[in-house]
């Protein structure tokens, strides 16, 4: 079985069209035809249903096409292994929910790429289970999670810094004379969410709920930037991440509730599988990751010290 053949086998899947694939690899269409009716001659069965101008993959082309997909991934990572350690290329494919993505990442994201700037990063949003199942499934190579420390059958674990959390307010607000707040004086309090399936916001919202509180009205954003904006232009109260907010309490514009979050911290955590073989660009990146959380939990006993 010639490679090649998967490779194109790959690429008319991937477009959906002989044609289309013909283009994308600079092929004639009577060879991109040839190859895969090589192959299916080869496997002794048709891969493609071909009706009218459409194709579809046959039961035969559904089975193959995982193997293909693996084999390729596999002369892949051939080509990055023997390449010099001193250029490093290739493709690193990571996932992280977007308080991660936006707060955590881009320092170590620039600082790799200012190391080895052939490497391509292909960065994934996502809540993390979602991001568990990429990793898990290898469509991607590792993920950050941020969530209660959990461990996965067949993926590696390593929690890289605990979370504190914060009630954040607009400036003013009355609960902000409380020495503590609890969750009863959160009673008719506007809450402004995360997206459903955040893991901290779940956490918050089975604390307020333990207690008897169910807070209405409530809205709901995709973006952080956004609750922050809406916070501070008095629409309401938001649990997040201390360090998504933690530029805007040293600058006042936003106010820190006296709130216990102990019950609903989270941890930033990466994962990867086992069987994951670590290329030498991804191994520079774990390494890059690690002195950036040794960072982060330094200020974080700075600020539980404090």
């Amino acid at each position: 079985m010639e490679s090649r053949h998967l490779f194109t086998f790959l690429v008319v899947v991937e477009m959906g069209s002989f044609t289309r694939a013909a283009q994308k690899l600079d092929y004639a269409q009577s060879s991109i035809t040839a190859q895969i009716q090589a192959l299916e001659a080869e496997l002794g069965q048709p891969l493609f249903d071909r009706i009218s101008k459409k194709i579809t993959l046959t039961d035969a082309g559904r089975r193959l096409l995982p193997y293909a997909q693996e084999i390729a991934k596999m002369f892949s990572l051939a080509e990055d292994a023997l390449r010099s350690d001193n250029e490093l290329s290739g493709t690193l494919r990571m996932g992280a929910p977007e308080s991660l993505a936006a707060f955590r990442l881009p320092g170590i994201i620039k600082q790799f790429r200012s190391l080895y700037p052939q490497v391509q990063i292909i960065l994934k949003p996502g809540a993390c289970w979602e991001l568990t199942e990429f990793v898990r499934s290898g469509e991607l190579d590792l993920a950050f999670l941020l969530q209660p420390e959990t461990e996965y059958k067949e993926m590696h674990v390593e929690t890289l810094v605990h979370e504190k959390m914060a009630l954040v307010a607009p400036l003013h607000h009355p609960l902000l004379a409380l020495a503590e707040v609890e969750p009863l004086h959160l009673k008719g309090e506007t809450i402004l969410h995360t997206e459903s399936g955040c893991t901290y916001r779940t956490l918050f919202e089975r604390h307020l709920n333990s207690h008897g509180v169910f807070p209405d009205p409530k809205l709901e954003f995709w973006s952080i930037e956004a609750i922050k904006q809406c916070v501070m232009a008095g629409l309401g109260i938001s649990f997040l991440p201390l360090v998504t907010v933690s530029s805007e309490l040293a600058e006042g514009k936003l106010a820190k509730l006296n709130w216990n979050d102990e019950s609903q911290r989270v941890a930033t955590q990466l994962v990867y599988h086992h069987k994951k073989w670590k290329s030498p660009a991804l191994r520079e990146f774990l390494l890059t990751v690690e002195s950036h959380a040794a960072a982060w939990r330094g200020e974080t006993a700075a600020v539980q010290g404090s």
